[in-house]
């Protein structure tokens, strides 16, 4: 099965394309899913995370306190980097069990952190959606009502907009939202069908 790596900046509309996939029928892996159950109350990770943050970093039903921790690890390098020792292996096991229940030509792998964590040799190819910095600022701000300052700083901890786009297979530029998308998608969908074809046949024309 042909396994296509989805990335992008933050703000760059990975879940609209991963969700127009999905229309088309394609099994999409979620990182970010996986994260978020993997943090759930009564979790082992959910644990952990409260052992080395401190019990301020739940709400107090239990649950994590997500602005708080992204406030926490975005603003110093070493929390972060305990962060994703702590999560990382862990999504990447889950990805591994579900990528061996799939049956299909291809399947999309969403990894915001793909080139930051050095796991493109998870994926046969890379589909990198792109935007402006001045679009994420812009998106953000109305979707998640974050401050630039804040923003800015998950920017910063991502690689740069020129990195993603020279190391990407394949590219999507979301800049703006529109019909075209979908059409850009399509066109990817009906070439990754023809590629996995090829992977069974070991041979490309």
């Amino acid at each position: 099965m042909l396994k296509i790596g989805l990335t992008g900046g933050i703000g760059c509309g990975k879940s609209t394309v991963a969700n127009i996939f999905e229309q088309l029928k394609v099994p999409v892996i979620d990182a970010d899913d996986i994260a978020h159950q993997l943090v759930a109350v009564g979790q082992p990770a959910l644990a952990r995370i409260a052992l080395e943050y401190g019990s301020d970093i739940l709400n107090t039903d239990g649950s994590l306190n997500r602005t708080r921790l992204r406030e926490l690890v975005f603003s110093d390098a070493q929390q972060k980097q305990k962060l994703e020792a702590i999560l990382h292996p862990l999504v990447y096991q889950a990805i591994q069990t579900e990528l061996e229940q799939l049956t299909a030509p291809y399947c999309i792998i969403g990894i915001p952190l793909l080139f930051e964590t050095k796991m493109t040799h998870l994926v046969d190819r890379t589909l990198v959606v792109d935007c402006s910095v001045e679009t994420q600022l812009e998106r953000l701000q109305k979707r998640d009502a974050m401050t630039i300052a804040s923003i800015q700083a998950i920017i910063d901890s991502q690689v740069s907009r020129a990195f993603r786009k020279a190391h990407a297979d394949d590219l999507i530029d979301n800049s703006k939202t529109d019909d075209r998308l979908a059409e850009a998608v399509k066109k990817l969908h009906n070439f990754y069908l023809s590629l996995s074809t090829c992977q069974e046949k070991r041979v490309c024309e």
